[in-house]
C-alpha cells in the first residue's frame, strides 16, 4: 500500500504557503498588502513565500502602479489550482485512513 504523506506537495507543506494558495484558489485576485493583513506576516516573510510559490508557477504576478503608488496582485495558475485540489484529496486520504 502506498504511503498517502508521500501525495502531499512539499511546497504546500508550510503553513503561509497553504494559507496564500487557500486565498488566490478562492478570490481572482488578491494584492500584496491585503494578504499581509488578513495572514498577520511581516512583509518579508510573505516575500518568500510568494517568490517560492512564483518559482513553481503555482502563482502569477501582476506588478502595475497606482497614483505612482506599486501594487502587486496575485493569482493562482491552473498549475497551482491543481498541486492545491491534489494536496488537499491527500490530506483527506490521510484522515480517512486515521479513521480506519
Amino acid at each position: 500500500m502506498k504511503n498517502p504523506f508521500d501525495n502531499l506537495d512539499k511546497s504546500l507543506e508550510h503553513r503561509v504557503r497553504l494559507q496564500i494558495m487557500s486565498v488566490l484558489v478562492t478570490n481572482d485576485s488578491y494584492d500584496f498588502n491585503s494578504l499581509k493583513e488578513l495572514m498577520g506576516v511581516t512583509d518579508g516573510n510573505l516575500a518568500t513565500h510568494m517568490k517560492a510559490l512564483e518559482k513553481e508557477k503555482y502563482i502569477s504576478v501582476t506588478k502595475t502602479f497606482t497614483d505612482r503608488k506599486p501594487n502587486t496582485k496575485y493569482k493562482a495558475t491552473e498549475r497551482g489550482r491543481t498541486s492545491f485540489r491534489k494536496h488537499l484529496e491527500a490530506m483527506e486520504e490521510i484522515l480517512k485512513q486515521q479513521k480506519k
